[in-house]
């Protein structure tokens, strides 16, 4: 295939790579000559990086840059183009210019593609003559290692476009999801599901950003936790794609932005490109704070309260610590309640416990790498420090566990953070925007989770996670926490989340149909 890209910036020159490497003739252009001689050089350069580490051969190397064809003209003639990816910036109306001079310059056969990642694929579409030839073929950043694109049909988009860029995706190594043509398409928006809840932590106090990155790395397996990750990006990125999903979705509660954010945009805390975001960098950069270290007493007794605690019993058990199997705690023992969904002081308000020396202990981490410890106002600071200790203890021959102390809230971190991103993913799924697998499988390979929003669902079990998204909701009061109909149908049905569902339109089909 013959393929034009138009921009030859960062994303361009990545899809040219992509696409030159397998086997496709590309050609390069932008409306900087200097742009295209970067880009091939650049892509020279990562070729040539590939031949040395052993990725390539020197002649596969060779091939794929013979296959780039560097246009001076991005408007030339092109009677062979079969396909035209535009990357140029995300400005509609330079979107629209660049597409009217191509539709001049390529014939009608030729499929447009935007790479936009926040601009509606239909309005691009609207401003040619032919709205039906184009598509988004969204990549991410570097092309070559993010291999993941989402395939965004317009409204109008002719309905063999779709499959056929699918097809043309996963021929070159990459994996495609079909994605509606909605604010920040399917990657960007299940990835809200995580920033914004761990800010929404944040405003409340409950726990500094390097300890939820803490507990969303060493409980929940994230490879990045989300206040690391908004360095990374950029926070001047992430909170306009905040803003802006937000706003498409008519402010939609579960999607809501935090006041955070403004400011700190304002005030250049952008991350990493700047020094200086939730954490600081550069060389000058002072070394990250390590943890408080465990100075309570560990023998000090433990009674284990609520309903959901025997696991973390016989935890403590196992680690040696001395846990109390009366009915009540006795006058030296500090109490621990797992809680699920709600808080510390409803456990001790509803159960009669001494509110000094009754502390909050997730579940979800019984038997992980690090424990963490709620703590409510009324607590005794001797007390937390002892609970503190007793949690890092660890069964003959292990390490102790790392634990962390975050204010009472419902359903702690790691808890809201799930919550947060699972209905995330079930609302997308709910208003048919990506069917379940699409959704777990961009989020796995573009966001980098341990396992997809859904299929983590599965894993707690629709049901548990339901009275967990119950309790946050009645306790708080929040409808960014209210269950999906997505999560309640399939609790009450005992389907699995990934599962989606029968359709009417399955029911009235040709006999023999699903």
């Amino acid at each position: 295939m013959r393929i034009r890209i138009v921009g030859a910036g960062a994303m361009g020159r990545g899809i040219a790579q992509w696409a030159a490497v397998a086997g496709h003739t590309v050609e390069v252009c932008d409306v900087r000559t200097e742009a295209v001689t970067a880009a091939v050089d650049f892509v020279r350069s990562m070729l040539e990086r590939a031949v040395q580490k052993g990725r390539m051969t020197s002649g596969d190397a060779a091939a794929a840059l013979e296959r780039l064809v560097p246009l001076d003209d991005p408007w030339a003639r092109g009677p062979e183009v079969e396909l035209v990816i535009e990357a140029v910036r995300e400005d509609l109306d330079t979107k629209a210019e660049v597409f009217g001079r191509l539709e001049e310059a390529l014939p009608d056969s030729t499929v447009f593609a935007t790479n936009t990642s926040s601009l509606s694929v239909t309005g691009i579409a609207a401003t040619l003559r032919d709205p039906a030839r184009l598509a988004g073929l969204h990549f991410f950043n570097p092309v070559p290692l993010m291999r993941i694109v989402e395939v965004v049909p317009g409204a109008a988009t002719r309905p063999e476009i779709p499959p056929a860029l699918t097809a043309l995706v996963e021929s070159c190594g990459h994996r495609a999801v079909t994605v509606a043509d909605t604010p920040g398409f399917l990657v960007n928006h299940a990835g809200r599901g995580l920033v914004t809840e761990a800010l929404a932590l944040l405003e409340e106090s409950v726990a500094d950003p390097a300890d939820i990155d803490r507990i969303a790395r060493d409980v929940l397996g994230l490879r990045m936790g989300p206040f690391e990750l908004m360095d990374l990006t950029g926070l001047d990125v992430t909170a306009a794609v905040i803003d802006s999903i937000w706003q498409g979705f008519r402010h939609e509660d579960r999607l809501r932005p935090s006041y955070l954010t403004p400011n700190r945009v304002t005030a250049g805390l952008h991350g990493r490109k700047t020094g200086q975001g939730w954490f600081t960098y550069g060389p000058e950069a002072p070394a990250a704070a390590p943890e408080p270290p465990v100075t309570g007493d560990s023998g000090r007794p433990v009674f284990v309260a609520g309903a959901d605690g025997e696991e973390l019993r016989k935890a403590l058990t196992s680690a040696g610590a001395t846990v109390e199997s009366g009915p009540e705690p006795s006058g030296g023992a500090v109490v621990l309640v797992p809680v699920w969904g709600t808080t510390v002081a409803a456990a001790v308000a509803s159960l009669g416990l001494p509110a000094m020396r009754t502390f909050g202990v997730d579940p979800l981490p019984a038997a992980g790498r690090r424990r963490v410890l709620a703590v409510t106002p009324a607590a005794d600071p001797a007390a937390a420090r002892d609970a503190r200790a007793v949690l890092a203890r660890a069964a003959d021959g292990t390490e102790p566990h790392a634990v962390s102390v975050v204010r009472d809230t419902a359903g702690s971190v790691a808890q809201r953070l799930l919550a947060s991103v699972v209905s995330v993913a079930a609302s997308i799924a709910e208003r048919s925007l990506a069917t379940p697998a699409d959704i777990d499988l961009a989020v796995t390979t573009g966001l980098g989770y341990p396992v997809g929003p859904l299929a983590w669902g599965d894993r707690i079990g629709a049901a548990r996670l339901l009275d967990l998204q119950r309790a946050l909701h009645a306790t708080t009061g929040d409808p960014r926490h209210r269950p999906t109909r997505w999560l309640t149908e399939r609790a009450q049905l005992g389907l699995p989340l990934t599962d989606p569902g029968t359709s009417p339109a399955d029911c009235t089909g040709p006999a023999g149909d699903r």
